[in-house]
């Protein structure tokens, strides 16, 4: 944990709701509930469904995730559900979405240098994900995903069964685009895999503003070789500036509403 971390970590209490929370894993339910604020004043929400989910430090077969029943803007640290990667309920509650694991018990199973997972279904990414050319390299922000970014084809709501197809789909990338359906990134840490969403979505955005601007004809990409010399450095950039980014988030999500600390 960062020096920042344990600051954090040492001025929240443990809470009445979530008894024997060891200081690692109360530091991990605040970072998932401030990622959940962001995210919801970001737009980046359908009502109730979508899901971040990230794994617990002290407990790495368990993994923590919103109530099915609760909005983003209502996520709170004491909130959240424990699982463990078969999917079985940790705590008292069953209230879990049932399409929202299969998805993120996949990635934190299959990867073990992954520990957190963000995946929407906003407007932008869902028609992204119907592209025919999918993300397209046009702008720095799309760059920062390159060479690590894979799609998954659609079989429908998923399900339990569906695991190990859309972990072959992520193999060693951060970001997939699920085909007519949304938006993963996943990370070491919450920093990492939100600012990856952050920067997947504005990708997004901005590829459906110009095509619609210019006709999808009329795009200009980046000439090959520019690609493989600019990409790497742009992964390696964004990598580095999510740990900048994080304690910025942070900040906001106490300025719009502290409630998420509870």
């Amino acid at each position: 944990m960062t020096e920042w971390g344990m600051k954090m970590a040492q001025r929240q209490p443990l809470p009445r709701r979530v008894p024997n929370v060891s200081a690692k894993e109360w530091q991990a339910r605040t970072d998932l509930a401030a990622a959940h604020r962001v995210a919801g004043a970001l737009g980046w929400t359908q009502a109730n469904h979508n899901h971040f989910t990230l794994r617990v430090p002290d407990a790495p077969r368990h993994f923590l995730i919103k109530p099915n029943d609760m909005m983003f803007e209502e996520v709170s640290a004491s909130s959240l559900i424990k699982l463990d990667l078969d999917g079985a309920p940790v705590d008292e509650s069953d209230n879990v979405n049932s399409a929202g694991f299969p998805i993120h018990g996949a990635v934190l199973a299959a990867r073990s240098d992954i520990n957190a997972v963000a995946h929407i279904h906003t407007a932008a990414g869902m028609a992204i994900s119907a592209h025919p050319d999918g993300l397209r390299f046009i702008t720095q922000r799309a760059l920062t995903l390159y060479g690590q970014l894979g799609y998954h084809g659609y079989s429908g709501r998923p399900e339990i069964e569906d695991r190990d197809d859309l972990q072959r789909s992520l193999g060693r990338n951060k970001a997939l685009i699920l085909k007519h359906h949304g938006l993963l990134t996943c990370g070491e840490t919450m920093a990492e895999a939100v600012s990856l969403m952050h920067c997947l979505h504005d990708a997004c955005k901005s590829q459906l503003l110009l095509e619609a601007a210019v006709g999808r004809e009329n795009v200009v990409q980046p000439n090959p070789e520019v690609l493989e010399r600019a990409g790497p450095r742009n992964v390696a950039y964004a990598r580095e500036n999510a740990i900048h980014e994080w304690p910025a988030l942070v900040r906001w999500a106490d300025r719009l509403d502290p409630s998420y600390r509870d």
